[in-house]
Protein backbone atom coordinates (compact mmCIF):
# COMPACT_ATOMS: atom_id res chain seq x y z
CA UNK A 1 0.00 0.00 0.00
CA UNK A 2 1.33 3.62 -0.35
CA UNK A 3 3.80 3.61 -3.06
CA UNK A 4 4.97 6.97 -2.17
CA UNK A 5 6.09 6.14 0.96
CA UNK A 6 6.11 2.60 0.92
CA UNK A 7 9.80 2.67 1.93
CA UNK A 8 9.19 4.61 5.33
CA UNK A 9 6.03 2.61 6.57
CA UNK A 10 6.79 -1.34 5.72
CA UNK A 11 3.92 -3.63 5.65
CA UNK A 12 1.35 -1.01 7.30
CA UNK A 13 -2.09 -3.02 6.78
CA UNK A 14 0.31 -5.70 9.38
CA UNK A 15 1.50 -2.89 11.33
CA UNK A 16 -1.57 -1.80 12.46
CA UNK A 17 -3.00 -5.56 13.25
CA UNK A 18 -0.50 -5.76 15.67
CA UNK A 19 -0.84 -2.51 16.99
CA UNK A 20 -4.45 -1.85 18.55
CA UNK A 21 -3.46 0.26 20.67
CA UNK A 22 -5.29 3.44 22.96
CA UNK A 23 -1.94 6.47 21.90
CA UNK A 24 -1.46 8.97 24.78
CA UNK A 25 -2.28 12.74 23.82
CA UNK A 26 0.69 15.07 24.04
CA UNK A 27 -0.12 18.24 22.73
CA UNK A 28 2.27 20.55 21.83
CA UNK A 29 0.54 23.60 20.61
CA UNK A 30 2.11 22.87 16.51
CA UNK A 31 -1.32 24.42 15.51
CA UNK A 32 -0.05 27.69 15.22
CA UNK A 33 3.09 26.74 12.86
CA UNK A 34 0.19 27.27 10.31
CA UNK A 35 -2.37 29.96 9.34
CA UNK A 36 -5.58 29.92 11.62
CA UNK A 37 -8.14 28.13 9.06
CA UNK A 38 -5.59 26.72 6.79
CA UNK A 39 -6.83 23.89 4.49
CA UNK A 40 -4.34 22.80 2.81
CA UNK A 41 -4.19 19.26 2.28
CA UNK A 42 -0.98 16.53 2.68
CA UNK A 43 -2.46 13.96 1.03
CA UNK A 44 -4.97 12.45 -1.52
CA UNK A 45 -6.94 8.90 -1.22
CA UNK A 46 -8.55 8.88 -4.29
CA UNK A 47 -11.59 11.15 -3.96
CA UNK A 48 -10.76 11.81 -0.11
CA UNK A 49 -8.22 14.00 1.61
CA UNK A 50 -5.72 14.69 4.72
CA UNK A 51 -5.60 17.65 5.88
CA UNK A 52 -2.80 19.03 7.04
CA UNK A 53 -4.53 19.42 10.75
CA UNK A 54 -5.61 15.88 10.20
CA UNK A 55 -1.04 14.71 10.72
CA UNK A 56 -0.89 17.78 12.99
CA UNK A 57 -3.53 16.02 15.30
CA UNK A 58 -2.03 12.63 14.56
CA UNK A 59 1.79 14.02 15.22
CA UNK A 60 0.15 14.98 18.46
CA UNK A 61 -1.03 12.24 19.60
CA UNK A 62 2.35 9.51 18.57
CA UNK A 63 3.66 9.79 21.98
CA UNK A 64 6.69 11.65 20.75
CA UNK A 65 7.66 14.64 22.07
CA UNK A 66 8.95 17.32 19.66
CA UNK A 67 12.86 16.76 20.83
CA UNK A 68 12.19 12.87 19.80
CA UNK A 69 10.85 13.96 16.45
CA UNK A 70 13.58 16.37 15.31
CA UNK A 71 16.56 14.10 16.49
CA UNK A 72 14.84 11.54 13.87
CA UNK A 73 13.82 13.78 11.04
CA UNK A 74 16.71 12.54 8.72
CA UNK A 75 15.83 9.21 9.66
CA UNK A 76 12.13 9.82 7.63
CA UNK A 77 10.34 9.56 11.08
CA UNK A 78 7.69 11.86 9.88
CA UNK A 79 7.21 10.20 6.48
CA UNK A 80 6.32 6.85 9.34
CA UNK A 81 4.02 8.61 10.58
CA UNK A 82 2.06 9.95 8.08
CA UNK A 83 2.06 6.22 6.29
CA UNK A 84 0.45 5.49 9.13
CA UNK A 85 -2.13 7.77 9.34
CA UNK A 86 -2.64 6.94 5.49
CA UNK A 87 -3.13 3.20 6.38
CA UNK A 88 -5.53 4.13 9.13
CA UNK A 89 -7.74 6.11 6.68
CA UNK A 90 -7.55 3.52 3.91
CA UNK A 91 -8.89 0.88 6.20
CA UNK A 92 -11.60 3.10 7.92
CA UNK A 93 -12.71 3.78 4.17
CA UNK A 94 -12.11 0.12 3.34
CA UNK A 95 -14.81 -0.43 6.55
CA UNK A 96 -16.99 2.22 5.56
CA UNK A 97 -17.18 0.20 1.83
CA UNK A 98 -17.72 -3.67 3.16
CA UNK A 99 -20.46 -1.94 5.71
CA UNK A 100 -19.07 -3.55 9.11
CA UNK A 101 -20.32 -2.28 12.38
CA UNK A 102 -20.17 -2.53 16.35
CA UNK A 103 -22.67 -2.54 18.48
CA UNK A 104 -22.59 -0.63 21.42
CA UNK A 105 -23.27 -3.75 23.84
CA UNK A 106 -19.61 -5.12 22.19
CA UNK A 107 -18.20 -1.71 23.06
CA UNK A 108 -19.25 -1.88 26.69
CA UNK A 109 -18.14 -5.38 27.11
CA UNK A 110 -14.84 -4.63 25.92
CA UNK A 111 -14.59 -1.62 28.01
CA UNK A 112 -15.46 -3.72 31.39
CA UNK A 113 -13.23 -6.72 30.35
CA UNK A 114 -10.27 -4.59 29.91
CA UNK A 115 -8.08 -5.64 33.10
CA UNK A 116 -6.92 -2.53 33.77
CA UNK A 117 -10.83 -1.42 34.43
CA UNK A 118 -10.87 -4.15 37.26
CA UNK A 119 -10.93 -3.96 41.13
CA UNK A 120 -11.62 -7.66 42.57
CA UNK A 121 -12.26 -8.95 39.16
CA UNK A 122 -14.98 -6.47 38.44
CA UNK A 123 -15.53 -3.51 36.27
CA UNK A 124 -13.97 -0.33 38.79
CA UNK A 125 -15.54 2.70 37.17
CA UNK A 126 -12.87 4.74 39.55
CA UNK A 127 -10.30 2.61 37.93
CA UNK A 128 -11.88 3.58 34.39
CA UNK A 129 -11.74 7.07 35.07
CA UNK A 130 -8.46 7.53 36.48
CA UNK A 131 -6.98 6.18 33.56
CA UNK A 132 -8.88 8.74 30.78
CA UNK A 133 -7.30 11.73 33.28
CA UNK A 134 -4.08 9.98 33.08
CA UNK A 135 -4.67 10.09 29.46
CA UNK A 136 -6.23 13.39 29.44
CA UNK A 137 -9.03 12.13 27.44
CA UNK A 138 -12.55 12.31 27.74
CA UNK A 139 -14.87 8.98 27.73
CA UNK A 140 -16.43 9.91 24.71
CA UNK A 141 -13.15 10.29 22.73
CA UNK A 142 -11.54 7.03 24.93
CA UNK A 143 -14.38 5.00 23.14
CA UNK A 144 -14.87 6.22 19.61
CA UNK A 145 -10.77 5.26 19.80
CA UNK A 146 -11.87 1.68 21.01
CA UNK A 147 -14.78 1.75 18.48
CA UNK A 148 -12.20 2.26 15.60
CA UNK A 149 -10.09 -0.26 16.61
CA UNK A 150 -12.66 -3.52 17.34
CA UNK A 151 -13.89 -2.26 13.20
CA UNK A 152 -10.26 -2.75 12.47
CA UNK A 153 -10.05 -6.31 14.31
CA UNK A 154 -13.92 -6.75 12.23
CA UNK A 155 -12.21 -6.27 9.51
CA UNK A 156 -9.06 -8.23 9.91
CA UNK A 157 -11.25 -11.21 10.55
CA UNK A 158 -13.44 -10.37 7.71
CA UNK A 159 -10.34 -10.99 5.42
CA UNK A 160 -8.99 -13.59 7.09
CA UNK A 161 -11.68 -15.65 8.43
CA UNK A 162 -12.46 -19.26 8.61
CA UNK A 163 -8.84 -19.53 8.01
CA UNK A 164 -8.42 -23.49 8.40
CA UNK A 165 -4.94 -24.98 7.27
CA UNK A 166 -4.83 -28.13 5.97
CA UNK A 167 -2.87 -31.05 7.96
CA UNK A 168 -0.13 -31.37 5.03
CA UNK A 169 1.09 -27.89 5.70
CA UNK A 170 0.49 -28.05 9.79
CA UNK A 171 3.02 -31.21 9.52
CA UNK A 172 5.40 -29.44 7.21
CA UNK A 173 5.34 -26.76 9.63
CA UNK A 174 5.99 -29.62 12.04
CA UNK A 175 9.33 -31.41 9.80
CA UNK A 176 10.91 -27.63 9.11
CA UNK A 177 10.75 -27.37 12.90
CA UNK A 178 12.06 -30.76 14.37
CA UNK A 179 13.60 -32.72 11.02
CA UNK A 180 17.14 -33.55 12.20
CA UNK A 181 20.11 -33.36 9.49
CA UNK A 182 23.25 -35.31 9.08
CA UNK A 183 26.30 -33.90 6.92
CA UNK A 184 29.43 -34.12 5.98
CA UNK A 185 31.63 -31.37 5.83
CA UNK A 186 35.33 -29.82 4.85
CA UNK A 187 36.93 -26.30 6.57
CA UNK A 188 38.03 -24.86 3.61
CA UNK A 189 40.30 -22.73 5.86
CA UNK A 190 43.27 -25.20 5.82
CA UNK A 191 43.32 -24.76 1.69
CA UNK A 192 43.09 -20.68 1.34
CA UNK A 193 46.24 -19.09 0.96
CA UNK A 194 47.50 -17.53 4.28
CA UNK A 195 47.75 -13.63 4.91
CA UNK A 196 51.37 -14.12 5.37
CA UNK A 197 52.56 -16.18 2.35
CA UNK A 198 51.61 -13.74 -0.53
CA UNK A 199 55.21 -13.07 -1.97
CA UNK A 200 56.56 -8.88 -2.19
CA UNK A 201 55.63 -8.99 -5.78
CA UNK A 202 52.17 -10.17 -5.80
CA UNK A 203 51.99 -7.01 -2.96
CA UNK A 204 53.52 -4.15 -5.54
CA UNK A 205 51.66 -5.69 -8.19
CA UNK A 206 48.59 -5.08 -6.07
CA UNK A 207 49.26 -1.91 -4.95
CA UNK A 208 50.39 -1.02 -8.22
CA UNK A 209 47.02 -1.85 -9.62
CA UNK A 210 45.31 -0.10 -6.77
CA UNK A 211 46.75 2.69 -6.05
CA UNK A 212 44.39 5.66 -5.48
CA UNK A 213 42.29 3.02 -4.04
CA UNK A 214 44.75 2.62 -1.17
CA UNK A 215 45.81 6.06 -0.66
CA UNK A 216 45.51 6.89 2.79
CA UNK A 217 44.32 10.79 4.50
CA UNK A 218 46.78 12.33 6.12
CA UNK A 219 45.31 15.68 7.93
CA UNK A 220 47.28 18.90 9.53
CA UNK A 221 44.70 20.53 12.35
CA UNK A 222 44.69 22.71 15.56
CA UNK A 223 41.73 22.29 18.02
CA UNK A 224 41.43 23.69 21.60
CA UNK A 225 39.55 21.57 24.42
CA UNK A 226 36.88 23.68 26.12
CA UNK A 227 35.47 23.05 29.61
CA UNK A 228 33.92 25.43 31.82
CA UNK A 229 37.65 25.79 34.32
CA UNK A 230 39.71 26.41 31.43
CA UNK A 231 36.72 29.36 30.10
CA UNK A 232 35.33 30.95 32.59
CA UNK A 233 37.25 29.22 35.76
CA UNK A 234 34.43 27.20 37.34
CA UNK A 235 33.69 23.70 37.28
CA UNK A 236 29.74 24.57 36.77
CA UNK A 237 27.82 24.62 33.25
CA UNK A 238 26.49 27.97 33.81
CA UNK A 239 24.66 30.78 32.17
CA UNK A 240 28.06 32.69 31.56
CA UNK A 241 29.64 29.49 30.56
CA UNK A 242 26.70 29.13 27.58
CA UNK A 243 26.06 32.76 26.71
CA UNK A 244 30.40 32.20 25.88
CA UNK A 245 29.63 29.05 23.86
CA UNK A 246 26.62 30.99 21.48
CA UNK A 247 29.11 33.90 21.26
CA UNK A 248 31.58 31.64 20.16
CA UNK A 249 28.75 29.88 17.71
CA UNK A 250 27.55 32.98 16.69
CA UNK A 251 31.23 34.04 15.47
CA UNK A 252 31.86 31.12 13.49
CA UNK A 253 28.95 31.39 11.38
CA UNK A 254 29.80 34.79 10.73
CA UNK A 255 33.06 33.52 9.21
CA UNK A 256 35.51 34.60 11.95
CA UNK A 257 38.94 32.29 11.99
CA UNK A 258 40.23 29.92 14.17
CA UNK A 259 43.21 32.04 14.53
CA UNK A 260 40.93 34.97 15.74
CA UNK A 261 38.51 32.76 17.87
CA UNK A 262 41.05 31.29 19.58
CA UNK A 263 42.98 34.25 20.72
CA UNK A 264 39.49 35.64 22.07
CA UNK A 265 38.82 32.79 24.58
CA UNK A 266 42.47 33.02 25.29
CA UNK A 267 43.08 28.97 25.27
CA UNK A 268 46.14 27.19 23.93
CA UNK A 269 45.81 25.74 20.70
CA UNK A 270 47.42 21.99 19.97
CA UNK A 271 48.62 21.42 16.35
CA UNK A 272 48.82 18.06 14.85
CA UNK A 273 50.77 17.39 11.06
CA UNK A 274 50.03 14.33 8.89
CA UNK A 275 47.57 12.85 11.43
CA UNK A 276 46.19 9.22 10.61
CA UNK A 277 44.74 6.69 13.21
CA UNK A 278 47.08 4.91 14.84
CA UNK A 279 46.98 2.31 17.42
CA UNK A 280 47.45 4.51 20.60
CA UNK A 281 44.82 7.17 19.71
CA UNK A 282 43.71 10.46 21.62
CA UNK A 283 40.35 10.43 21.55
CA UNK A 284 39.98 13.94 20.77
CA UNK A 285 42.09 13.60 17.78
CA UNK A 286 40.48 10.91 16.50
CA UNK A 287 37.32 12.24 16.68
CA UNK A 288 38.36 14.88 14.87
CA UNK A 289 40.23 12.46 12.12
CA UNK A 290 36.62 11.21 12.04
CA UNK A 291 35.19 14.22 10.83
CA UNK A 292 37.81 15.67 8.31
CA UNK A 293 35.65 15.94 5.27
CA UNK A 294 33.10 17.85 7.02
CA UNK A 295 33.84 21.50 7.77
CA UNK A 296 37.37 23.09 8.05
CA UNK A 297 36.57 24.88 11.12
CA UNK A 298 33.95 23.75 13.57
CA UNK A 299 32.81 23.71 17.11
CA UNK A 300 31.76 19.79 18.56
CA UNK A 301 30.04 19.23 22.25
CA UNK A 302 30.83 16.23 24.10
CA UNK A 303 29.34 15.19 27.17
CA UNK A 304 31.83 17.43 29.65
CA UNK A 305 33.10 19.51 27.01
CA UNK A 306 33.69 21.45 23.96
CA UNK A 307 35.89 20.98 20.89
CA UNK A 308 37.35 23.90 18.65
CA UNK A 309 39.47 22.85 15.51
CA UNK A 310 40.33 23.38 12.47
CA UNK A 311 41.76 21.04 9.56
CA UNK A 312 43.89 23.52 7.30
CA UNK A 313 45.47 20.32 5.31
CA UNK A 314 44.35 16.82 3.99
CA UNK A 315 46.64 14.54 2.08
CA UNK A 316 46.27 11.54 0.31
CA UNK A 317 49.25 9.50 0.33
CA UNK A 318 50.29 5.99 -0.20
CA UNK A 319 51.90 4.33 2.56
CA UNK A 320 55.32 3.12 2.39
CA UNK A 321 55.18 -0.99 1.24
CA UNK A 322 57.98 -1.55 4.00
CA UNK A 323 54.80 -0.08 6.51
CA UNK A 324 54.73 -3.27 8.86
CA UNK A 325 50.32 -2.12 9.05
CA UNK A 326 49.89 -1.07 5.94
CA UNK A 327 51.62 -4.63 4.76
CA UNK A 328 49.45 -6.19 6.96
CA UNK A 329 46.51 -4.54 5.98
CA UNK A 330 47.25 -5.32 1.52
CA UNK A 331 47.81 -9.14 3.01
CA UNK A 332 44.57 -8.83 4.59
CA UNK A 333 42.94 -7.77 1.67
CA UNK A 334 44.60 -10.64 -0.91
CA UNK A 335 43.59 -13.14 1.37
CA UNK A 336 40.25 -11.79 1.63
CA UNK A 337 40.14 -11.22 -2.70
CA UNK A 338 41.77 -14.96 -2.84
CA UNK A 339 39.10 -16.57 -1.14
CA UNK A 340 36.37 -14.79 -2.74
CA UNK A 341 38.02 -15.63 -5.76
CA UNK A 342 38.05 -19.73 -4.83
CA UNK A 343 34.60 -20.01 -3.29
CA UNK A 344 33.20 -18.26 -6.12
CA UNK A 345 34.32 -20.60 -8.53
CA UNK A 346 33.33 -23.75 -5.92
CA UNK A 347 30.01 -22.00 -6.03
CA UNK A 348 29.58 -21.60 -9.48
CA UNK A 349 30.80 -25.66 -10.06
CA UNK A 350 27.87 -26.82 -7.81
CA UNK A 351 25.18 -24.36 -9.39
CA UNK A 352 26.08 -26.43 -12.37
CA UNK A 353 25.73 -29.57 -10.91
CA UNK A 354 29.26 -30.03 -12.27
CA UNK A 355 29.83 -30.83 -8.48
CA UNK A 356 29.37 -34.60 -7.30
CA UNK A 357 30.25 -37.23 -4.60
CA UNK A 358 33.49 -38.01 -6.60
CA UNK A 359 34.43 -34.25 -6.62
CA UNK A 360 34.24 -34.11 -2.72
CA UNK A 361 36.17 -37.53 -2.19
CA UNK A 362 38.58 -36.20 -4.52
CA UNK A 363 38.84 -32.31 -3.29
CA UNK A 364 39.43 -33.88 0.06
CA UNK A 365 42.29 -36.62 -1.02
CA UNK A 366 43.94 -34.21 -3.42
CA UNK A 367 43.92 -31.40 -0.17
CA UNK A 368 44.76 -33.74 2.46
CA UNK A 369 41.57 -32.61 4.26
CA UNK A 370 39.73 -33.99 6.72
CA UNK A 371 35.89 -35.04 6.23
CA UNK A 372 34.15 -34.10 9.36
CA UNK A 373 30.81 -35.52 10.56
CA UNK A 374 27.67 -33.02 11.83
CA UNK A 375 24.38 -33.98 13.19
CA UNK A 376 21.68 -30.74 13.72
CA UNK A 377 18.85 -31.44 16.12
CA UNK A 378 17.02 -28.76 14.32
CA UNK A 379 17.17 -25.94 11.99
CA UNK A 380 17.46 -23.96 15.51
CA UNK A 381 20.69 -25.92 16.41
CA UNK A 382 23.52 -23.25 15.57
CA UNK A 383 25.85 -24.42 17.70
CA UNK A 384 28.50 -25.06 15.22
CA UNK A 385 27.37 -23.03 12.38
CA UNK A 386 26.18 -19.56 11.56
CA UNK A 387 22.20 -19.60 11.98
CA UNK A 388 21.35 -18.20 8.34
CA UNK A 389 23.67 -21.35 6.93
CA UNK A 390 21.89 -23.54 8.88
CA UNK A 391 18.38 -22.58 7.60
CA UNK A 392 19.99 -22.47 3.74
CA UNK A 393 20.63 -25.87 4.52
CA UNK A 394 17.63 -26.88 5.53
CA UNK A 395 15.93 -25.43 1.99
CA UNK A 396 18.11 -28.20 0.35
CA UNK A 397 17.79 -32.25 -0.06
CA UNK A 398 19.79 -35.46 0.16
CA UNK A 399 23.07 -34.98 -1.66
CA UNK A 400 23.24 -31.56 -2.15
CA UNK A 401 26.02 -29.74 -1.92
CA UNK A 402 26.80 -26.34 -0.42
CA UNK A 403 29.07 -23.63 1.42
CA UNK A 404 28.31 -22.42 4.54
CA UNK A 405 29.92 -20.32 7.77
CA UNK A 406 30.37 -20.58 10.73
CA UNK A 407 30.41 -17.19 13.51
CA UNK A 408 34.24 -16.71 12.93
CA UNK A 409 33.56 -16.18 9.36
CA UNK A 410 35.25 -19.73 8.48
CA UNK A 411 33.89 -21.29 5.29
CA UNK A 412 33.23 -25.32 4.75
CA UNK A 413 31.72 -26.91 1.73
CA UNK A 414 28.68 -29.33 2.59
CA UNK A 415 27.27 -32.11 1.77
CA UNK A 416 23.60 -33.20 2.95
CA UNK A 417 23.76 -36.74 3.98
CA UNK A 418 20.45 -37.56 5.82
CA UNK A 419 17.37 -35.85 6.72
CA UNK A 420 15.42 -37.56 9.98
CA UNK A 421 12.06 -36.25 10.18
CA UNK A 422 8.90 -37.82 11.33
CA UNK A 423 4.88 -36.62 11.03
CA UNK A 424 3.51 -35.30 13.28
CA UNK A 425 1.08 -36.89 15.55
CA UNK A 426 -2.36 -35.16 15.13
CA UNK A 427 -3.59 -36.32 18.83
CA UNK A 428 -0.66 -35.02 20.23
CA UNK A 429 -0.51 -32.01 22.71
CA UNK A 430 2.23 -30.52 20.38
CA UNK A 431 -0.50 -30.23 17.54
CA UNK A 432 -1.87 -27.42 18.48
CA UNK A 433 1.05 -25.50 18.99
CA UNK A 434 1.76 -26.00 15.09
CA UNK A 435 -1.54 -25.41 14.03
CA UNK A 436 -1.40 -22.08 15.04
CA UNK A 437 1.85 -21.59 13.60
CA UNK A 438 0.81 -22.80 10.31
CA UNK A 439 -2.77 -20.50 10.56
CA UNK A 440 -0.56 -17.72 11.44
CA UNK A 441 1.79 -18.32 8.16
CA UNK A 442 -1.57 -17.99 6.12
CA UNK A 443 -2.85 -14.99 7.68
CA UNK A 444 0.57 -13.51 7.04
CA UNK A 445 0.27 -14.37 3.70
CA UNK A 446 -3.23 -13.49 3.44
CA UNK A 447 -2.49 -9.78 4.96
CA UNK A 448 0.57 -9.12 2.19
CA UNK A 449 -2.10 -10.49 -0.40
CA UNK A 450 -4.72 -8.08 1.11
CA UNK A 451 -1.54 -4.74 1.08
CA UNK A 452 -0.85 -5.24 -2.14
CA UNK A 453 -4.93 -5.51 -2.79
CA UNK A 454 -5.03 -1.88 -1.45
CA UNK A 455 -2.38 -0.84 -3.07
CA UNK A 456 -3.85 -0.80 -6.16
CA UNK A 457 -7.62 0.11 -4.78
CA UNK A 458 -6.63 3.50 -3.38
CA UNK A 459 -4.42 5.85 -5.00
CA UNK A 460 -2.09 7.74 -2.41
CA UNK A 461 -0.89 10.79 -3.66
CA UNK A 462 1.39 12.89 -1.12
CA UNK A 463 2.25 16.89 -1.45
CA UNK A 464 5.44 16.83 -0.45
CA UNK A 465 5.15 20.33 -0.32
CA UNK A 466 3.46 20.25 2.82
CA UNK A 467 4.94 17.48 4.15
CA UNK A 468 8.48 19.71 3.94
CA UNK A 469 6.29 22.40 5.80
CA UNK A 470 5.75 20.42 8.93
CA UNK A 471 9.30 18.83 8.67
CA UNK A 472 11.18 22.37 8.54
CA UNK A 473 9.08 23.11 11.87
CA UNK A 474 11.30 20.52 13.92
CA UNK A 475 14.43 21.92 12.11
Amino acid sequence: MLNSIRNFSKTLFAKILLVIIIIPFVFWGMGGVFNSGNTNNIVKINNQSISTQDFIDHINTSNLNSNMIKDNIDNNILEELLGNLISQKILKMEVKNLNIHISENILVKRIKQNKNFRDDDKFSRTKYEKFLLSQNMTAPVFELKLKENELRKQLFSYVSGGIKSPSFLINNTFKDQTSKMEIDYINLERIYKKENDFSDTEIKRFINDNEDNLKQDYIDFSYVKITPQNLIGTDEFNQLFFKKIDELENNLSNGVSYESLVREIKLNSTKKNKYIIGKKNNEIEEKIYLKRKENKTQLIEEDEFYILYNISKIDKILPNINNEKFKKRINKILFNKNKYEYNQKLIESINLNKFNESNFQEFANKDSLKIENNIFDSIRDDKKFEKNSIKYLYTLGKNDFALINDDNNNTYIVKIKKIYSDNLDFNSKEFINYNNQTNIKMRDNIYSSYDYFLDSKYEVKVNQKTLERVKNYFK
